[in-house]
């Protein structure tokens, strides 16, 4: 009796084993099993000035710094990754001029709805993206600023206390 469990156990694995392998895995036209975030870094790291940025629904970007080359066109594109309109979770990205304070900018900001969050009545904004929501990508090329670090933030409401970073042109 011990020796037919032991072979309807031995049966039974070796079926489980060759059930496993053998057969060759059929890949969906177009798929790739790339890694796309190392896609993105290579690109990043040959042209610095090429600046990926995402944002997700725990109100967060990928990146509280960025560096790009002075007297370059700096390309930035802001991805938001999440699932929550831009009405609940909206994202965008506003570099501000050396020396405005965050939080008294995103305090302002958060009175201009109407605007996307971005007041009119500012000179504190060296460029801004459009408010995006989820799934949507927005593109924005401009000149990189003079040498120095300056403030990035999103400027949603109370989002600037989180969402913010260092932009350092070198």
């Amino acid at each position: 009796m011990r020796t037919i469990k032991y072979a309807l156990a031995f049966i039974f694995s070796c079926a489980i084993l060759l059930g496993c392998g053998g057969k060759e895995e059929k890949k969906k036209e177009g798929f790739t099993y790339e890694n796309k975030k190392s896609t993105t870094k290579k690109v990043e790291e040959s042209d610095p000035n090429q600046v990926v940025l995402t944002s997700n629904d725990q109100m967060k970007f990928n990146k509280t710094e960025i560096r790009v080359k002075a007297g370059k066109k700096v390309k930035l594109t802001l991805k938001h990754i999440g699932k929550l309109d831009k009405k609940i979770m909206g994202h965008n990205f506003v570099l501000l001029k050396q020396g405005v304070s965050v939080s008294a900018f995103g305090n302002h900001a958060a009175t201009f709805a109407e605007n996307e969050y971005i007041p009119e009545d500012t000179k504190d904004i060296i460029v801004h993206t459009k408010l995006i929501g989820a799934g949507e990508t927005t593109v924005i090329e401009f000149d990189a600023p003079a040498v120095g670090e300056y403030d990035f933030l999103c400027s949603f409401p109370g989002h600037y206390a989180i969402m913010k970073g260092k932009f350092i042109v070198e």
